[in-house]
Order: C-alpha cells, then sequence, then structure tokens
C-alpha cells in the first residue's frame, strides 16, 4: 500500500536524519535525497526544514509522517484480516523488535531463526535496549514490539506475559563468597557489581530488596555497568557479588566460571512481557510471532 518513497520518508522523519535513514535502509543518502524530493514535488510542499547539519519537520512533513503512521496501523490490520480469510496469503512485511538485553542474548535468536524458517517473506531486526529505552522506543514507533521485564505499565501499551526467569546472585569460582549462606542484612558489607540504571535486571531487584525493608542506595555498589556481558566479564575477574539473570549465566554456571550464592531470604523473579502499542495487538505479524514465540518456550517448561 506504502510506496518505496513514502517508507523512506518515514525512515528520515522518524530519525531526522538523512545519513542515519540511509544506514538503516541500506541505500546511498543521495537516494534517499531523491526519493524525499519526488514526495515534495508530488505534494507541491516542502516536508523538512533544514538548518545546518540538522533537520526537522515541516507542518506540512508532520501531517504525512502522521497519516503514514496511520496507513501502516491499517495495511497491519487489512493483512491480518486477509489471512483470516486466507491462511496461504503470506505478504512480504517487516517487523522491528526491541528488546532488553537478557532476552536479546538469549532467548530471541533461536526463536526468531526457527520463525524465519517457516516466514520467508517476513524481514526481522531486533534492537538491543534496556527496558526503559525500549518502552520509549514503542511509544515513538521506533520499533514494532518490545519485550522487556521490570516496567511499570503504561495506559497506552498492551502487555502480553511472555515467560518468567529469576535473578540470582553470583560470584566468581575463586571468590570466599561462594561457600556462604547469606541473608539480605549481609549484602550490606560486600561490594556489589549491578547493571545501570533503567535496566529491567535492576528495577527487579529493586523491588525485591524494598519488599525487605531495604533501598538499594543502602548497599555498598562498587561499580554499575551497562550490559549483561560486561557485568559477566567483570564478576569473573573480581571480588563483587552481583545479580543476574539465571538465563544470562547457564553456561558460566555450568563450566564452574560463576557459582550461586544461595541468598536465604530473598527470591527475585521477573515476568518478561510482550508489549504492543494498543490497537496492533491482533495485526499479522505480530500476533503470529507472539504466538509461536510462546508455544515454542511453553513446550521447553
Amino acid at each position: 500500500m506504502l510506496s518505496h518513497k513514502h517508507e523512506v520518508f518515514l525512515e528520515v522523519a522518524r530519525l531526522l536524519s538523512f545519513t542515519k535513514a540511509s544506514q538503516t535502509l541500506f541505500i546511498s543518502q543521495s537516494a534517499i535525497s531523491k526519493q524525499v524530493k519526488a514526495l515534495e514535488e508530488q505534494y507541491q510542499t516542502g516536508l523538512f526544514e533544514r538548518l545546518g547539519n540538522s533537520i526537522s519537520l515541516t507542518p506540512a512533513g508532520k501531517l504525512l509522517y502522521d497519516k503514514i503512521l496511520e496507513v501502516k496501523q491499517l495495511q497491519n490490520e487489512l493483512y491480518h484480516n486477509l489471512r483470516d480469510i486466507n491462511e496461504q496469503f503470506t505478504p512480504k512485511v517487516s517487523m522491528v523488535l526491541g528488546a532488553s538485553t537478557t532476552i536479546s542474548l538469549y532467548v530471541l535468536p533461536p526463536v526468531m531463526s526457527a520463525y524465519l524458517q517457516l516466514h520467508p517473506n517476513v524481514q526481522l531486526t531486533l534492537k538491543n535496549r534496556n527496558s526503559e529505552n525500549i518502552l520509549k522506543a514503542l511509544l515513538d514507533h521506533e520499533i514494532d514490539m518490545g519485550i522487556v521485564e521490570g516496567i511499570n505499565k503504561v495506559s497506552n501499551v498492551t502487555y502480553t506475559p511472555f515467560l518468567t526467569d529469576e535473578v540470582i546472585a553470583v560470584c566468581s569460582s575463586k571468590n570466599p563468597l561462594k561457600k556462604q549462606q547469606l541473608e539480605v542484612k549481609d549484602l550490606l558489607e560486600i561490594p556489589l557489581a549491578l547493571r545501570e540504571s533503567g535496566s529491567g535486571t535492576l528495577a527487579v531487584l529493586e523491588e525485591a530488596l524494598a519488599k525487605r525493608g531495604h533501598r538499594l542506595h543502602d548497599f555498598p555498589i562498587k561499580i554499575r555497568l551497562g550490559g549483561t556481558e560486561a557485568l559477566k566479564n567483570f564478576v569473573r575477574v573480581d571480588t563483587c557479588l552481583s545479580f543476574l539473570p539465571r538465563q544470562a549465566v547457564s553456561k558460566e554456571l555450568l563450566s564452574g566460571e560463576l557459582v550461586e550464592v544461595k541468598i536465604q531470604d530473598l527470591t527475585v523473579k521477573r515476568t518478561f512481557n510482550f508489549i504492543q502499542r494498543k490497537g496492533t495487538e491482533n495485526n499479522y505479524p505480530y500476533k503470529d510471532f507472539i504466538q509461536f514465540t510462546k508455544r515454542r518456550y511453553s513446550l521447553k517448561d
């Protein structure tokens, strides 16, 4: 339904950058400019204001951007309705997913591979960010659907439970802590290495500690690291205790590089949720992908 030049305009308008749009669409910047110019000639008005190295949407450009988003919504609804009539209908569609680190690195890759084998006409893009930024990207129409954990719910987003994971305390196999049975109060004397603010893992840890009457800033946090892999690599060589998703450290626990440290009166669990803008829940391919992913992981339980 949308022409190529409208798709190009949409990406430029979303990113407010010809250069970034060129990178995400894998076409030259001159081709981007040509498509935008063709639209401006078609509508006989400017769509972007160029101010030095930056651009912004004109009133006409903002109107076109909003209308294209509505058209994409209608297009997805049409595809869904056509698939209800004819299951053999397989349009070429693209879907941009956003997921927090645990999901991006340890859960989705095998799911995406299996899904693409069954749906060769679907193109998937996965963006890895922390939970707060995934929610923002969804609301900004930068992604079509997200998977997050440990985040406060907002009214214009639909949440669909996916799977439950446990966040556990871990330390290096060379750390004397591995032999100890700890209580929450003991953590007040142990240096911690934690994820950055905005991380879903950190959010559920804070919530669990609050239920035990503790605030996170009461604990001796030695370092914060932006990413699960960076945190794992740090804990391997340091004496800090850390909290990481069990799914993220399963290989290290099996190899003995990291050791789980039991904390008697602390359980940290979180539910991963698919998040979608309200009104898109039943559209193809979002609904299809969610059902496929949930089926795959229910078989593992």
